[in-house]
């Protein structure tokens, strides 16, 4: 499996905050929580309040607003973002996004969860979150991204997001990230589409994704290069 790159913000941290969380992640396992909530309560720089693998809302706007108005019939539509960390994909749809959106970000670090609903609500010395549409709300829950029972009953959501927490979890093995796929689905909609974004190349993930969603069609898409960095979409839908 390819190596999980951390592609930041470059305001969101430090160089030497940088360098020990990279030298950090390298020996150690993706899948554990201690290490999120270690780097969910590091230090962060200047006004940007989030931290993103990869790429953030700015640059996945493009693809997914589409997607969003070419969605089944919900009103607002409901976005489930697993593992979000502190990134700014829930916030940015929440607040940019003129489709109205019911998007909950759930994450297995307190640490995370408790950093973004601050954020949400205005605190560290952050102005409060409003919507982009009347209709649309945000929520944080804590919540394992292998076990959504009891945050998300079955084919309760248009749109689920995995933005490098199948990388995360994988590292840990792949039954994990096979678990983590099978709950995307579960709470998916008849009609929802599940999106893994990822730097890892489809020769890799593809087979991957189709033995663990078998009935389901999978495909990709490539994004960007983000600052020099090629990505890919991983889209699982319904078959036809």
């Amino acid at each position: 499996m390819a190596a999980l790159r951390a592609t930041l913000h470059v305001a969101t941290l430090a160089a030497g905050a940088r360098r020990a969380l990279l030298g950090s992640l390298a020996g150690n396992c993706l899948a554990h929580r201690c290490l999120w909530d270690k780097l969910h309560s590091g230090p962060r720089v200047g006004s940007v309040p989030t931290f993103d693998w990869f790429f953030g809302y700015e640059e996945a706007q493009g693809f997914l607003l589409p997607l969003l108005q070419e969605a089944p019939a919900a009103y607002p539509l409901r976005v489930l973002d697993v593992g979000c960390g502190t990134s700014s994909l829930c916030t940015g749809l929440y607040t940019k996004c003129p489709i109205p959106v019911d998007v909950l970000g759930v994450d297995f670090s307190p640490v995370a969860v408790a950093h973004m609903n601050s954020l949400l609500e205005g605190g560290q010395d952050q102005i409060p979150l409003y919507p982009g549409h009347p209709a649309s709300r945000l929520q944080f829950i804590q919540a394992d991204a292998q076990n959504l029972e009891p945050v998300a009953p079955s084919g309760s959501f248009q749109l689920v997001l995995d933005k490098g927490t199948w990388d995360a979890v994988a590292r840990g093995g792949l039954p994990g990230a096979y678990q983590l796929l099978s709950e995307c689905l579960r709470v998916l909609s008849p009609r929802g589409t599940l999106i893994q974004f990822s730097d890892e190349d489809p020769d890799v993930r593809l087979p991957c994704l189709e033995q663990g969603s078998q009935g389901w069609t999978v495909t990709v898409q490539e994004l960007g290069p983000f600052r020099g960095i090629p990505y890919f979409a991983y889209l699982v839908q319904v078959s036809h």
